[in-house]
């Protein structure tokens, strides 16, 4: 069974930092995507971004492009998101998700697994 802990969310300024951490554990994820998720208040859940396990190859929305990088470690098995230059719209639970046959990026029907979410709180 596989098992997605995410952490690393708070409650931080406009123009701050902070890093996400997803640990997976429950099966060998080479063969997986991981991305990133988030969901705000009245909201869609929607694509943040995506990292290819074996490959290293990533995928990211247009709204955070520039400012969000996705990594993994394979000896720790994690997944991390480093968001910088937070704004206020950024403000959702992040989630973490498992696709585990690596068909897409942004498609959350191809993702099987989720974590339970991590509040990010940005103020103005």
């Amino acid at each position: 069974q596989v098992q997605l802990v995410e952490s690393g969310g708070g409650l931080v300024q406009a123009g701050d930092s902070l890093k996400l951490s997803c640990a997976a554990s429950g099966r060998a994820f080479s063969t997986y995507t991981m991305g990133w998720f988030r969901q705000a208040p009245g909201k869609e859940r929607e694509f943040v971004a995506a990292i290819r396990w074996s490959s290293g190859r990533t995928n990211y929305a247009d709204s955070v492009k520039g400012r969000f990088t996705i990594s993994r470690d394979n000896a720790k098995n994690t997944v991390y998101l480093q968001m910088n230059g937070l704004k206020p719209e950024d403000t959702a639970v992040y989630y973490c998700a498992a696709d585990p046959f690596g068909l897409g990026y942004g498609e959350q029907n191809h993702y099987d697994y989720w974590g339970q979410g991590t509040q990010v709180t940005v103020s103005s």
